[in-house]
């Protein structure tokens, strides 16, 4: 049994059968879960109109300043909710609380995005640096992609993507600092190297890679997790995440 489960095992024991969120009692339908079905649908979606490529919210004037400079395999991303006082308890206690669990019901809300299986395609999460990684005891965006991978039915290639470096946290840098923290910061393939179809399950020629993190702000760190599999031969790549932050200088 996989540590997660495990720990998701233990939770459900422990854990009184209350929504997260709002602390109401969940019914037996929902006892498994760990938001209630009215806080989930006070997860605001977000919806066009947006870039088509990077998803953010219209009106631009010209080019989107925002995936501009974007390597071209990265051709489009998408994130389930907006990241409100609704959803960013979810996104804490995911990332910050100890209960991969909740992936669930973020994966339940970004299934509401088409699913790309309709070709070969792999989920690849975000790594996450060492000593976080090692602090948390998991890597969120991991859990994420796993919980999504049960929705959509299509595989999660966990180490495909490396991180080569530690970098500080992007919470409280500005956009422009924030493509600086991780430029070079992820490398692809097997020990970095090409990305060789035939040799790992779910990659071909035309495998689309679809990067999977909890939060889209600027797009920094898909932008540079796309370059890295781009630069090692990937031509097709999407992001989906489950919440996005609001960045008015961008709009």
């Amino acid at each position: 049994m996989r540590p997660s489960s495990v720990r998701s095992a233990v939770e459900q024991l422990l854990l009184p059968a209350e929504c997260l969120i709002c602390h109401g009692l969940l019914n037996a339908r929902d006892a498994a879960r760990i938001v209630c079905p009215l806080c989930r649908q006070r997860w605001r979606a977000v919806r066009p109109p947006w870039c088509e490529r990077c998803g953010q919210p219209e009106p631009h004037f010209g080019p989107c300043r925002l995936c501009v400079g974007w390597p071209a395999a990265l051709r489009a991303v998408r994130s389930a909710v907006w990241l409100d006082a609704h959803a960013r308890p979810a996104v804490h206690a995911l990332k910050y609380g100890g209960l991969p669990r909740i992936a669930d019901d973020l994966a339940t809300a970004m299934r509401q995005r088409p699913s790309p299986a309709d070709g070969a395609a792999v989920l690849i999460p975000i790594p996450l640096a060492t000593k976080r990684l090692r602090t948390r005891g998991y890597n969120q965006s991991e859990v994420l992609a796993h919980a999504l991978a049960r929705q959509w039915r299509i595989p999660v290639i966990p180490d495909l993507l490396v991180r080569t470096r530690e970098t500080p946290t992007q919470t409280a840098l500005t956009p422009d600092t924030r493509l600086a923290n991780v430029a070079g910061a992820f490398a692809a393939g097997q020990l970095g190297g090409r990305l060789t179809p035939g040799r790992r399950p779910g990659v071909s020629r035309d495998t689309n890679y679809v990067l999977v993190d909890d939060v889209f702000t600027t797009g920094a760190t898909l932008a540079e997790a796309a370059r890295a599999l781009e630069q090692a031969g990937a031509t097709r790549v999407e992001g989906v995440t489950f919440a996005r932050a609001a960045i008015p200088d961008f709009t």
